[in-house]
């Protein structure tokens, strides 16, 4: 758990065994409620089933490919001549 109160918001990292206990789910209320009255963002994220090397990889090799897509796209707007 990770809490910046120069933001109020507070992160709660959970593995997957973590994900499956009801005890730590239900452990967690008390937090919520603790720190929701103090106008905190309690913010839970949850562990993925995938490689992370591989899903991190995928992400940035598209937004590589998107951002390429959209230079080219800005490039031919500019250079095509207005019709009027």
């Amino acid at each position: 758990m990770d809490i910046y109160h120069e933001n109020k918001v507070v992160e709660i990292w959970l593995t997957n065994q973590e994900q499956r206990d009801p005890a730590i789910l239900q452990s967690l209320k008390p937090i919520y409620h603790q720190y929701q009255a103090q106008k905190y963002q309690v913010a839970v994220f949850l562990s993925g089933r995938n490689p992370l090397y591989d899903q991190t990889r995928d992400l940035l090799l598209y937004n590589r490919r998107r951002l390429a897509e959209q230079e080219v796209q800005a490039r031919k707007e500019f250079s095509s001549p207005m019709v009027t």
